[in-house]
């Protein structure tokens, strides 16, 4: 079969304007947790969009490990790609891919620096595994082979092996700070339901059905 003729009718639900809420986080919140409970593969999966110095853009998958109405929390090592372009640029685009459930959620707005105190609490909690990875690799930066990546992890792990990692300053979160949030479910004969919330500048939000 030609990926041209590969289609499939969506007919697992429907969003509707009784379905919407006042902000687009308690929507969000009861979606995530409809994902989490359908045991969907990395519901707290998002791709995250940034753009570089060029004007070219780039994305990869992180993990939520936070959200709230402040906004969206990832880390990543601070000298990674994802890093320095939103140092440059911190307008930044995510999206929750939940194709299982036949619904996405789209995502703008700027980014915002977490404190050292929230990057260590964090940090702290994750597997010591975890952390002497993100000791053993500078994220983003070429390496000659996989073999000296797992000699570099095994040196860190020879180095702290009695002792609790400090919280390192290279490392540490970002909130994304929403001003549009759309949320999609697929519809039967492509006509998909899509709402958008829109904060203005008063922070109160605004929806609006889009067409599909």
């Amino acid at each position: 079969m030609a990926i041209s003729d590969m289609r499939r009718q969506y007919a697992k639900g429907s969003l509707q304007d009784k379905d919407l809420t006042a902000n687009p986080f308690s929507l969000f919140d009861r979606w995530l947790k409809d994902a989490i409970s359908a045991e969907i593969p990395d519901p707290t999966a998002m791709t995250v969009a940034t753009v570089d110095a060029t004007g070219q853009p780039s994305q990869r998958i992180v993990l939520l490990k936070d959200v709230s109405e402040a906004g969206f929390v990832f880390f990543t090592n601070l000298g990674s790609r994802k890093a320095q372009e939103l140092g440059q640029n911190p307008k930044v685009s995510c999206h929750f891919p939940w194709f299982f459930m036949e619904r996405q959620v789209r995502v703008c707005g700027v980014v915002e620096k977490l404190s050292f105190k929230e990057n260590a609490t964090y940090f702290l909690s994750r597997p010591k595994d975890s952390q002497l990875a993100a000791y053993a690799s500078e994220q983003s930066k070429p390496i000659s082979s996989r073999e000296l990546l797992h000699t570099q992890f095994a040196q860190m792990k020879q180095k702290f092996a009695n002792k609790t990692l400090p919280a390192p300053d290279f490392w540490g979160g970002f909130r994304i700070v929403p001003h549009q949030i759309e949320f999609w479910q697929g519809g039967e004969d492509r006509l998909h339901d899509r709402f958008e919330y829109n904060r203005d500048e008063n922070g109160s939000w605004n929806t609006q059905r889009l067409m599909p």
